[in-house]
């Protein structure tokens, strides 16, 4: 029998991927001509969102922005050096190009979080902030760039109309 925690953990889970869902769903429907329902989406992914959020918080799963940063660090270098690698290899052994495809582009900018992440909680570690800059993330693969969107995306290849600004 799961005890508390462990439902907070899939409860976590499960409203996370609802709201990533029901983001994707309303994309669809706005390409459908479906605006309505794509603002009904948007608001059950906002919602859901504060749901994960609330449920991290009873999990005391938020910590200080140094031990926050330190988390990333680790769950973006797992990702990238064990999860990913045996995720491609699995989808190169049952011939799903796609999948390959999609792990492999997450794979790479995974690598580019951890950088990121370091950057900060080095900058805070030495006593400072982060420099201020803006950060562009391109929408087709996730590439997470600092200063300005590039002209080619280094991961996909897609062009600089696929970046978008981060407020």
């Amino acid at each position: 029998m799961a005890n508390t925690s462990d439902n907070l953990r899939e409860a976590f889970s499960g409203e996370s991927q609802a709201s990533t869902r029901y983001l994707a769903f309303a994309r669809k429907a706005e390409q459908e001509g479906q605006s309505q329902v794509a603002k009904l989406f948007r608001a059950a992914s906002m919602a859901e969102t504060f749901h994960a959020r609330n449920h991290l918080e009873v999990m005391e799963g938020i910590k200080s922005t140094v031990e926050n940063l330190q988390a990333a660090v680790a769950g973006e270098n797992m990702e990238h050096v064990k999860m990913y690698p045996e995720f491609i290899e699995q989808a190169n052994r049952e011939q799903k190009p796609k999948a390959v495809r999609t792990f492999d582009y997450a794979r790479k900018v995974e690598i580019m979080h951890e950088g990121l992440y370091k950057a900060a909680l080095d900058a805070i570690n030495g006593g400072g902030k982060p420099k201020q800059t803006d950060y562009y993330v391109c929408k087709v693969c996730g590439t997470t760039v600092e200063g300005n969107a590039p002209d080619k995306c280094p991961v996909c290849g897609s062009n600089k109309a696929q970046f978008v600004k981060v407020d």
